[in-house]
C-alpha cells in the first residue's frame, strides 16, 4: 500500500525535488510553513521511505562522460545462478546508470554512460566474457531532450 501523502506533504516533496540542498528557511518558506513542522514532515516521509537517498546531480559532458548508450538485451539464459551473476556484473559497473528487465521481445534495457565509444567497447567486452548474452543492440543517444528523477507530482 502506498504511503498516504497530504497536500503540505505534497509541497515539500516538489521543493524538494527542485532542490534537496536549500535551507530548511528556505524550504518553508516556499510551502508557507514554518521551519519545525516542515522538519518533522521531512523527517516522517523520510521515515516511511517515501524519500530516499540523497544526492547531486551532476553534468555528465562537463566531467567528459560525452556518450549515452540505450543497450537492448536478449538471453536465452533464465536460470536463477544466470540472472544473480546479470544482476551482479550490473551492479558492478558504474558506467550502468540504470537497468530494468522488461515485458515483450526484449528482456532487459540498460542506460549506460561513458566518456566515449571506445568506452563503451571495453564496457560491452567486459559485460559479454562474465555472462552468457543471446543478442546485444547498442543505440546510441544522439541528444538528450529530456532528463529528470522528479515524479508529477
Amino acid at each position: 500500500m502506498a504511503f498516504r501523502i497530504d497536500e503540505m506533504d505534497r509541497k515539500i516533496l516538489v521543493e524538494l525535488q527542485r532542490d534537496a540542498g536549500r535551507s530548511l528557511d528556505d524550504l518553508a518558506r516556499a510551502v508557507g510553513s514554518s521551519k519545525t513542522p516542515v522538519w518533522n514532515r521531512i523527517r516522517k516521509l523520510r521515515d516511511a521511505g517515501v524519500i530516499g537517498q540523497q544526492t547531486v546531480i551532476l553534468d555528465a559532458e562537463q566531467l567528459g562522460f560525452e556518450a549515452t548508450f540505450f543497450v537492448l538485451i536478449r538471453t536465452s539464459e533464465h536460470e536463477v545462478e544466470w540472472q544473480r551473476r546479470f544482476l551482479e556484473a550490473l551492479r558492478a559497473r558504474p558506467e550502468v546508470q540504470e537497468a530494468h528487465r522488461l515485458a515483450g521481445d526484449i528482456d532487459y534495457i540498460l542506460k549506460v554512460r561513458v566518456r566515449n565509444a571506445r568506452a563503451y567497447d571495453v564496457f560491452y567486452q567486459a559485460l559479454i566474457s562474465e555472462v552468457k548474452i543471446h543478442n546485444v543492440t547498442a543505440l546510441l543517444s544522439m541528444e538528450e531532450i529530456k532528463s529528470t528523477v522528479a515524479l508529477p507530482l
